[in-house]
């Protein structure tokens, strides 16, 4: 292990129901998976600056602004170690406006909403699988921060208080 570091932030976006997801293809990382609607690495001005980061790719992906969406919120923070690096990612839920009805399109793959109750099904990069799994059981229910640690088997999480 050399040090190396990957930072990459997502956004979940919900509406009512329903999840926004993109079918990532095409991309050197993360391939032919479903992963959050926008997200991606880091630019190095963006390198303390999570929401910055998935702001930028909300625009660059899919054309969305800050101000379509309700309570943008960095949610989960994961570390995995794979490839010789250490992977860290930033996980934001939000809730698109409910008076926008958008035909979403993506340069990046395929996007399309589903109801929650799919999303356990569907195939993900293994940290996003554990973040959507607790978002979905424990997360929904609360506005804390939660911190996850890949252990080869599974994501460890636990909260992340500010003090």
């Amino acid at each position: 292990m050399d040090g190396r570091l990957r930072n990459m932030s997502s956004v979940y976006i919900s509406q009512g129901n329903k999840m926004l997801l993109l079918y990532r293809q095409g991309s050197r990382v993360v391939n032919d998976v479903w992963v959050g609607s926008a997200g991606g690495h880091f630019e190095e001005y963006e390198l303390n600056d999570a929401r910055a980061c998935v702001i930028r790719e909300l625009l660059e992906e899919i054309n969305i602004t800050e101000n379509m969406l309700d309570d943008m919120r960095l949610r989960y923070i994961t570390l995995r170690r794979t490839k010789g690096e250490i992977r860290q990612n930033y996980y934001f839920f939000a809730e698109l406006k409910a008076d926008i009805d958008i035909q979403f399109t993506s340069n990046e793959g395929i996007l399309k909403w589903f109801e929650k109750a799919e999303l356990n099904s569907l195939d993900m990069p293994f940290t996003s699988k554990y973040v959507i799994e607790h978002y979905l059981h424990i997360g929904v229910y609360d506005s804390k921060v939660y911190g996850g640690i890949a252990d080869g088997e599974k994501v460890v999480f636990i909260e992340l208080p500010e003090f």
